[in-house]
């Protein structure tokens, strides 16, 4: 007896043919086939080509291409082979939703992994990682509950009722928690105006330090007298903050005096004393010396001096060396610092 394979292929079995059994199954092993070589074969080579350039942006997609699992493939060839047969809605559906989510993730993923790429070449250029990493990881949480709602919406629930009661829950914890985000804001208002850096010299208040550490809710500054002082973020963006590592050079002002019974040659003298001294100092320019007043017990003198430096300690070792060097001099010229004192005149009748 003959296998009539006509019949057979025209046999029906839940409203589709043997036949188009046949075809949809070999449009399935057929995209299976053309996924395999685009990964295995082509991304390959793509990737070798991609090792051999300047730039690392184009290696990150491939690697994101080449990231993209069989499950999504699987899922795309068999939704790509139901439509070429009859099947219920409802199996449609399963597969349309399980491709959708399994793309979407994959989608989230390949943004993700450009999103490292990005920030962390900020924080190569920047160094301020814990501000950075929490951008990072703000824009992250955005990205996958925008991805949920894109998923729930093709589900078919109301994203707007959704996004109200989101909405009313997201102002409830605010003002739970407005302390912290006041401090979290002001972390990103010191990251963008970038007021001082991790290592300047700065004075806040009556506190002064070298700031150690920027983190998400507070700076740390390690002070001059060893202690670790640690500032809220919002604090710092409320009060004035004298940056000195901004400073390209420093105005000096000080002043001495003499005693009255100085000649006043040598009085004379005393400025260009000081400007000899103040101008055969490294870093340091005389901007002018006066004989100012006539004090209690002393003739005073004001001295203005700029120093090209920011570093304090610089400006302390050529004050020093300016101190003594006046000191020398004056011992040499017999020119004595005055300090307070009375004399009584008595008058004999």
């Amino acid at each position: 007896m003959a296998i009539d394979f006509n019949q057979i292929l025209n046999y029906y079995f839940l409203d589709n043919s043997i036949k188009g059994y046949l075809i949809a199954l070999g449009f399935f092993v057929l995209a299976i086939i053309v996924l395999k070589i685009f990964k295995q074969i082509i991304i390959v080579k793509i990737k070798k080509l991609a090792d051999h350039t300047k730039t690392e942006f184009d290696n990150l997609l491939i690697k994101t291409v080449d990231s993209i699992g069989w499950p999504f493939y699987l899922f795309f060839s068999l939704y790509f082979a139901f439509k070429f047969i009859i099947i219920p809605g409802i199996l449609e559906k399963i597969v349309f939703y399980l491709l959708l989510i399994i793309g979407i993730y994959y989608v989230v993923r390949g943004i993700q992994k450009i999103i490292d790429y990005g920030f962390h070449k900020i924080i190569e250029k920047k160094q301020d990682t814990a501000v950075v990493n929490l951008l990072s990881k703000i824009t992250k949480i955005v990205l996958w509950v925008i991805a949920i709602i894109i998923i729930l919406q093709n589900l078919g629930y109301n994203i707007s009722t959704l996004a109200a009661g989101l909405g009313i829950g997201g102002l409830a914890i605010a003002f739970a928690i407005q302390n912290i985000l006041g401090d979290i804001f002001a972390s990103f208002s010191i990251y963008f105006d970038r007021p001082f850096q991790i290592g300047d010299f700065i004075i806040v208040g009556s506190d002064m330090g070298t700031v150690k550490k920027i983190g998400i809710k507070s700076t740390r500054i390690q002070t001059l007298q060893g202690e670790e002082l640690v500032i809220s973020n919002k604090e710092l963006t409320e009060i004035r903050i004298h940056n000195y590592k901004k400073m390209e050079k420093r105005r000096i002002v000080f002043t001495f005096g003499v005693v009255y019974k100085t000649p006043t040659e040598k009085v004379r003298k005393i400025p260009d004393i000081v400007k000899n001294i103040i101008n055969s100092v490294n870093l340091a320019e005389t901007d002018r010396v006066h004989f100012n007043k006539f004090g209690d017990s002393s003739l005073n003198f004001e001295v203005v001096y700029y120093l090209n430096s920011s570093d304090y300690n610089e400006y302390m070792d050529v004050q020093q060396q300016i101190n003594l060097a006046i000191k020398q001099e004056f011992e040499k010229e017999k020119v004595e610092f005055a300090y307070p004192t009375q004399t009584v005149f008595i008058n004999k009748t």
